[in-house]
C-alpha cells in the first residue's frame, strides 16, 4: 500500500504545474463565472492537502478514516479538475484542457486499488469486530452459568 500512497501523492504534486497553466482571471474577463477562480483555488489547494495526506498515511496506511478522508478527497479534485477541463475548452484553449485531464486521468488506477484497498480493510475490521463479539458472548455465558462465589468470612469480625 505504501508505493500507493506514494504514487497519489506524487501524482497530486504533478497536477500543480497543470493546475498552474489555468488562467481564470483571463475567463471571467470572457464572461466565465467567478465560481472557476474559486474552483481553482480549491483545487490547488485539495491537491496539497491530497499529497500530504497520502505522505503522511504511509506511516500508518491502516488508519481507516484517514484512508476514507484521502479517498473522498481523490474523488472530490477530480470532479472540480472536470470542470475546470471544461471551462478551459471553453474560455482558454483545448491544448490546457487535454493537458489538465491528461494528468488527472493518470491517478485512476491508483485511485482504484485505494478503493479495493479500503474496502478490504474495513471488511476485515468487520470480521475482527464480529469474532470480538462471539467472544465476548461467549464468556458472558460462562460467566452468566457459574454459582456466584462463596463468601467466606475470614478476615471479618463477629
Amino acid at each position: 500500500m505504501g508505493a500507493i500512497l506514494q504514487e497519489i501523492s506524487a501524482h497530486a504534486t504533478r497536477l500543480l504545474p497543470a493546475l498552474d497553466q489555468i488562467d481564470a482571471k483571463a475567463w471571467i474577463e470572457k464572461g466565465a463565472s467567478e465560481t472557476y477562480a474559486a474552483q481553482l483555488q480549491s483545487s490547488k489547494d485539495q491537491a496539497r492537502a491530497l499529497a500530504d495526506g497520502a505522505r503522511a498515511l504511509t506511516r500508518n496506511p491502516e488508519k481507516l478514516s484517514a484512508c476514507l478522508e484521502l479517498y473522498f478527497r481523490i474523488q472530490g479534485l477530480d470532479q472540480m479538475i472536470g470542470s475546470l477541463v471544461e471551462g478551459a475548452r471553453k474560455y482558454q484553449d483545448a491544448a490546457t484542457a487535454d493537458k489538465l485531464a491528461s494528468v488527472s486521468a493518470e491517478n485512476g488506477t491508483n485511485r482504484g486499488r485505494l478503493q479495493t484497498y479500503i474496502v478490504n480493510l474495513a471488511t476485515e475490521r468487520e470480521q475482527a469486530c464480529a469474532v470480538m463479539d462471539r467472544e465476548a458472548q461467549r464468556c458472558r455465558s460462562i460467566l452468566a452459568t457459574q454459582p456466584p462465589p462463596a463468601q467466606s468470612n475470614r478476615g471479618r469480625k463477629k
